[in-house]
């Protein structure tokens, strides 16, 4: 059975393990084996119920951690929670089984719980190179970059062509002329080949960021459209798609101001949105610095709870008949509830209390939050147009999601921001000093004005610990990791004006679209 598993062949490792469970229905082990069956083949809920049904007979740590990771795919993190929590007794005694264990931990947030997992898993199978690959990322995430960067180099030791590991180590800190990667980039390029699109588009980037710190700005942009524009050719993507979104968004609002909201809870969450790399990781920072406040980090808690309370069946968690169908007949005191049962799912052992949720698309929300949640605090990041524009071209987000398929390309991006910038007046409008427009150069020109009045909007007393945001340990997991541990730089303020001229279509486009430049 577990042969037939490895290799692939799901169709005999599911007619083996029923065999053996229908004729023993106490054996443990042909149970996990038949849940592993079914969810590697789509059927990840039958798959959840077996590997309940093993751990009933035989509470091993390797059939929990396997369920933690089918709960998550279910969406079901409290479960998955409560899961790890009870493997923590008897964890697995295998790599994988704690290799999983650490990226549910980190599916959660749970950064800092997962290291001693990766940690365990490297231990017991030093080549594998994923396994190292989650060790090192994780310091990273809370904080540990000495420790993050001789992991990472670890890694590459045993897997010199590691693209992650590459892309994940010219992160790390600024490279210096004496100090850098970029010939063991270039050989990893080199050796790439045509098919391996994913592993040229994370080389790409890392040895366009280390050319950037060598101050080879020009170099490092071209490597950086060649990376980017092959990796575009190869997307099915069009704007069309999330003009269609858009669209759907801007008609939806009447009836979303409409509906009744009987019931809607009284909690008050700050919500942090914006487009993209504008400094929403550094105000969630400076927020939940704050002694009342934590961060739950990027939610999906409310693109989920309005997908569930339209009940449409599409794909996508976003798209254009969805919020058709949520406008039409949601309850919003539902959607609400749903939304804080999600999010809370995240507190772990904090105290209950307010929280941050800065999934930064949550600005194609507003209407739902402001209506479901009548007192959370909305707070939209604002930056130079270009400047967003930039930063969204510059970094890579995640690979395999189509929700960032968009920032490929620089007239892309450039298309959504026009969206973005009109979709922010119509919520300028309805929703009149629900939303603080923070803008990020103000904030880096003035921080201690632009935080007492980002407290303020948020209902906060005043605190120092929310200028000295960058003391704050607590794990990061998106590209601002480095950056919101510093204090305050201007470093990236107007760079677009190194670039001018790659960006003049850009330019061209804003100023038809009678966006301020």
């Amino acid at each position: 059975m577990r042969r037939a598993l490895g290799r692939g062949d799901l169709v005999a490792a599911q007619s083996l393990a029923a065999g053996v469970v229908a004729a023993f229905p106490e054996d443990a082990e042909a149970r996990f084996l038949l849940g592993m069956a079914r969810a590697e083949a789509g059927r990840v809920g039958a798959g959840a119920a077996d590997l309940e049904r093993a751990i009933a007979l035989e509470p091993r740590g390797a059939f929990r951690a396997q369920l933690a990771r089918f709960q998550v795919m279910l969406r079901q993190d409290s479960a998955a929670a409560a899961t790890l929590a009870a493997a923590e007794a008897a964890p697995p005694d295998d790599a994988l089984g704690r290799d999983t264990m650490g990226c549910v931990y980190a599916r959660l947030g749970e950064h800092a719980a997962s290291v001693p997992h990766f940690r365990a898993a490297v231990q017991l199978a030093p080549g594998n190179a994923s396994f190292r690959y989650n060790l090192a990322a994780a310091l990273n995430f809370i904080g540990d970059v000495a420790g993050a960067e001789a992991a990472a180099e670890a890694l590459l030791a045993v897997a010199p062509d590691h693209a992650r590991g590459h892309h994940l180590l010219a992160g790390l800190r600024k490279v210096s002329a004496q100090h850098n990667h970029i010939s063991a980039l270039e050989a990893a390029l080199a050796r790439a080949g045509e098919g391996e699109s994913d592993a040229r588009l994370l080389l790409g980037y890392a040895l366009a960021k280390e050319l950037e710190d060598l101050g080879r700005e020009k170099e490092a942009l071209a490597r950086l459209c060649a990376a980017n524009a092959g990796h575009r050719a190869r997307l099915p993507y069009a704007f069309a798609r999330d003009a269609a979104n858009f669209d759907a968004i801007e008609q939806a609002l009447p009836h979303v101001m409409a509906l009744p909201a009987e019931g809607a809870p009284q909690d008050a969450p700050i919500f942090v949105i914006g487009m993209p790399r504008t400094g929403t990781t550094l105000v969630d920072r400076i927020l939940s610095s704050h002694p009342e406040v934590w961060s739950a980090g990027e939610l999906q808690a409310m693109p989920l709870a309005v997908k569930r309370v339209a009940g449409t069946q599409s794909r996508t968690v976003l798209d254009a008949e969805t919020v058709e169908a949520a406008a039409a007949r949601a309850d919003l005191g539902a959607m609400g509830h749903d939304y804080l049962a999600r999010a809370r799912s995240h507190a772990g052992a904090r105290e209950a209390g307010r929280f941050t949720d800065k999934f930064p698309g949550n600005f194609q929300y507003a209407a739902f939050i402001a209506r479901a949640l009548p007192q959370a605090r909305i707070v939209c990041l604002r930056r130079h147009p270009l400047d967003t524009v930039l930063a969204n071209f510059r970094n890579l987000f995640a690979i395999s999601s189509r929700y960032y398929d968009y920032s490929y390309d620089l007239m892309d991006i450039a298309r959504c921001y026009v969206r973005f910038d009109r979709l922010m007046a119509l919520w300028r409008a309805a929703l009149p000093g629900r939303i603080l427009e923070l803008r990020y150069e103000a904030l880096v020109d003035d921080q201690e004005g632009q935080t007492r009045a980002l407290l303020a909007h948020c209902g906060l007393a005043w605190d120092e610990a929310c200028l000295d945001f960058h003391r704050n340990a607590a794990p990061v997991a998106t590209p601002s990791a480095a950056q919101v541990r510093q204090p305050l730089y201007r470093d990236s303020v107007a760079r677009w004006t190194r670039h001018r001229d790659a960006l003049a279509p850009v330019i061209a486009l804003f100023e038809a679209e009678g966006i301020a430049l």
